[in-house]
């Protein structure tokens, strides 16, 4: 049996650069880019094209710095056991809950376009019903473990690339004139006001947007360490988001021409935009499934990872202790249910804020995504050899985050979102302030009585000749002279 199980754990370790490019591609797509890019076009224009392939540059130097550091230093904690060992256990404690507090926020995205996508369907339902409802049915999936579910996400993935497929297929069949009936008559920018009808303050702002369609790079990272030859991670890094980047272009350039830029908006996919036509009006209903299919999967892999998170946080003292602790030794019961306050806070504000919860949201999780990979790309100046390619690389990737991160503060649509994400900052901060202060308190003590119980077996030593006495439990009996 044992045999077996290390025979799967080989297998399971051996993939070559190839595949963990096609599994980055398809685990990165997701709600980011088929709702945020509506978003992003929104408020800069046909011009967010640009900021969507400088966001790919900045992800690339962000994941090339991670699967150097995992090819060098394989941790199991990740970008998190880096932080911490580059700058201290305060930084491992920072990084690891910005991690998870950005996964949540993701999840709180997901679920609203979740919502938005089904209300295409049911307008009449308020979206709090279905976030709860898509939240439920998330936590019991994670509730009853993950067996069976890396097959059903290999499903889903192929779903997500084959929709993006058909969505370039059928754009390209409108706009040659092969499908008649479209909607709208292709249109291509013209000029400078054409381009960026915000000006450049307008591109700024949905910089972050284009960085968050790359969100989940760092799960990537991780999963580096299973390549046969783990020197080629950089090679899978570039494959993939060369691919994605194309993917984004192209598609995102299509919908541009097809739509116009006043129909863009943050409730409908942009590319449900381009495919309404009179002729096929069953398009838009499968591409809404395949769109909600999308979400749903790629919420639920956010969930698996941030109740693993919360499980290691908890294990090594970041985290209260119950937290690590599972119902019947195979259910994490309570990690779940503080999964689910954070989602019901998520749920809470679509009830309350119908209208702005997903650009809110959706800013707030780019955010705390964008300050993990700053701490990523901290570590590595620390724990990788410098050069001036490296130093370069680095803080090329970090001026690009910097960008994102100050472009939310131009926009009233984004500007609440980073408020938001510097709240939880300051909470985590002022959490790890506490946590250090107490480590450090536990620690002197443990080691006063250390010290107190070898001074007494020294004593005990010199008074007791003759007599019987114990070191470490090992009754002995000194001999007199």
């Amino acid at each position: 049996m044992n045999q077996a199980s290390g025979k799967e754990k080989t297998q399971e370790k051996k993939l070559k650069w190839w595949q963990l490019s096609l599994l980055g591609v398809a685990g990165t797509i997701g709600t980011g880019y088929f709702l945020g890019s509506g978003l992003a076009i929104s408020i800069g224009g046909p011009a967010v094209l640009l900021v969507y392939l400088l966001a790919a540059a900045g992800t690339y130097v962000v994941f090339d710095a991670l699967a150097q550091m995992t090819a060098q230093h394989p941790e199991q904690g990740s970008f998190r056991s880096y932080a911490k060992k580059a700058f201290g256990s305060w930084a491992g404690f920072g990084s690891g809950w910005v991690y998870w507090f950005s996964e949540l926020l993701i999840m709180g995205s997901q679920l609203t376009a979740l919502s938005i996508f089904s209300r295409f369907w049911f307008p009449a339902v308020p979206m709090w019903t279905f976030a709860a409802g898509y939240a439920v049915l998330s936590l019991i999936i994670v509730f009853f473990g993950n067996k069976g579910f890396d097959r059903v996400e290999n499903v889903l993935a192929v779903i997500k690339v084959s929709a993006i497929l058909m969505f370039l297929i059928l754009a390209a069949a409108f706009l040659a004139g092969w499908i008649g009936g479209a909607k709208y008559t292709p249109d291509m920018p013209n000029g400078f006001k054409g381009w960026l009808p915000s000006g450049g303050i307008g591109l700024w702002s949905a910089f972050i947007f284009a960085f968050y369609a790359y969100g989940g790079i760092e799960v990537l990272g991780i999963m580096a360490n299973r390549l046969e030859n783990p020197e080629e991670a950089p090679k899978a890094g570039k494959v993939m988001l060369l691919s994605l980047a194309t993917v984004y272009v192209l598609s995102i350039g299509l919908a541009v021409i097809m739509v116009p830029l006043s129909a863009f908006n943050p409730k409908e996919s942009p590319f449900m935009l381009a495919l309404s036509s009179d002729r096929l009006a069953f398009v838009p209903h499968l591409f809404n499934g395949v769109l909600i299919i999308a979400g749903f999967s790629t919420m639920t892999a956010s969930l698996y990872a941030i109740t693993s998170m919360m499980i290691t946080l908890a294990q090594e003292g970041d985290a209260p202790r119950m937290f690590a602790k599972k119902w019947k030794d195979k259910y994490p019961f309570l990690a779940l249910c503080l999964i689910a306050a954070g989602l019901t806070g998520a749920i809470m504000m679509s009830l309350w804020l119908p209208d702005r919860v997903y650009e809110y949201i959706t800013t707030a999780a780019g955010l705390m995504i964008l300050y993990n990979w700053s701490w990523i790309l901290l570590s590595s100046g620390k724990l990788l050899k410098s050069g001036k390619l490296s130093g370069l690389k680095r803080w090329s990737g970090l001026i690009l985050i910097g960008a994102a991160v100050t472009g939310t503060l131009f926009h009233k649509v984004s500007r609440p979102g980073f408020f938001i994400s510097l709240l939880i900052i300051a909470l985590i901060a002022l959490s790890d302030f506490i946590v250090q202060r107490v480590k450090r308190k536990h620690g002197t003590a443990s080691a006063e009585q250390e010290q107190e119980q070898q001074d007494t077996e020294i004593a005990g030593h010199q008074t007791l000749p003759g007599s019987e006495f114990r070191i470490k439990g090992i009754r002995l009996r000194k001999s007199k002279v």
